[in-house]
């Protein structure tokens, strides 16, 4: 194992990429971009340190990414105001990502795949949700019973969760896309009836 010490020039790269981030982006850029990915509530503070910016820009971008709703608040422990990624603007996005790279046709047929999909597990597990199956093979193994329907593997219980959220991101999308197409009819039909 060699003990030398790195070159000067890549003795401290993260700091280097953090003077070039905090160069290229505004801080609003770079809370953003920090809190795009905070699940977990946390305060202004950390938020702050982590896009390179002081503790009162951070809560005052903070606030305004509230107030647009792309992040939650709520009141910490010592009754601070903690700050998370919301779930709808997740969704939102998720939406607009699907309707970039898939035609509304594509959509509704993947929809209706996944609704049939979805009916086939309720079908043939008996139950309406993969919660509720979790709760049923619990009983049911509480009760040691021999007659035990078909009994899904953690892998199968992980695939329904997943198209269950595949499906409301579809349909999220789909509604989404139907809002737009109504806007732009409305405003074609408003620019028509304006003489010209």
């Amino acid at each position: 194992m060699d003990d030398r010490d790195p070159p000067e020039e890549f003795a401290d790269v993260n700091k280097a990429v953090g003077e070039e981030w905090e160069a290229e982006t505004t801080p609003y850029e770079r809370i953003r971009r920090v809190v795009a990915h905070t699940y977990s509530p946390v305060s202004a503070d950390a938020v702050a340190d982590d896009a390179q910016t002081a503790p009162k820009t951070a809560r005052k971008h903070l606030n305004t990414l509230a107030e647009e709703g792309f992040v939650e608040t709520e009141t910490g422990e010592h009754g601070a105001t903690l700050y998370r990624r919301s779930p709808e603007s997740l969704v939102v996005e998720q939406a607009a990502d699907i309707l970039e790279h898939v035609s509304t046709d594509e959509l509704i047929a993947r929809i209706q795949e996944m609704r049939e999909q979805l009916s086939e597990y309720q079908s043939k597990f008996g139950v309406e949700s993969p919660e509720e199956l979790a709760v049923d093979q619990t009983n049911q193994a509480l009760a040691a019973s021999d007659s035990t329907p078909d009994e899904p593997d953690p892998e199968t219980i992980r695939e329904w969760k997943t198209l269950r959220r595949n499906l409301a991101f579809a349909n999220a999308a789909l509604s989404i896309g139907n809002a737009e197409q109504f806007v732009d009819g409305d405003r074609r039909s408003t620019d028509d009836s304006v003489p010209a």
